[in-house]
């Protein structure tokens, strides 16, 4: 941040910068909405990649689209991640969804990571 748009916002909270800034330059938030979001539904796993890294990467996109004004239900967020896995991971999911969870998206990595 330059020192002038830093003067600016000495004395703003951290939401009320945010709003600010997405005034100034609302173009910019709205690209970059558009490219997480992109991101995020486009993800795949290949299959024998490593599943903590992918699904920490889908979670950083979804608290990034929250931070953005963007926040996704949690249910939608969990069916990307699982969406994403290769076929080596259809029984996880079929279990996953026939035992009605609904885990905080860490929970559900830890327990990706178990079926690892």
């Amino acid at each position: 941040m330059d020192s002038e748009l830093q003067k600016q916002h000495d004395n703003m909270k951290a939401y009320d910068m945010i709003m600010h800034l997405r005034q100034l330059y609302p173009k910019q938030a709205r690209y970059e909405r558009f490219e997480i979001s992109k991101a995020l539904f486009q993800a795949r796993l290949t299959e024998g990649s490593p599943i903590g890294p992918h699904v920490l990467k889908m979670i950083v996109y979804v608290e990034t689209l929250e931070r953005l004004g963007f926040p996704l239900d949690q249910e939608l967020a969990t069916n990307l991640i699982l969406q994403s896995l290769p076929d080596s991971y259809s029984q996880f999911v079929m279990n996953y969804s026939m035992s009605e969870h609904n885990k905080p998206l860490p929970k559900l990595l830890n327990m990706l990571r178990i079926a690892e």
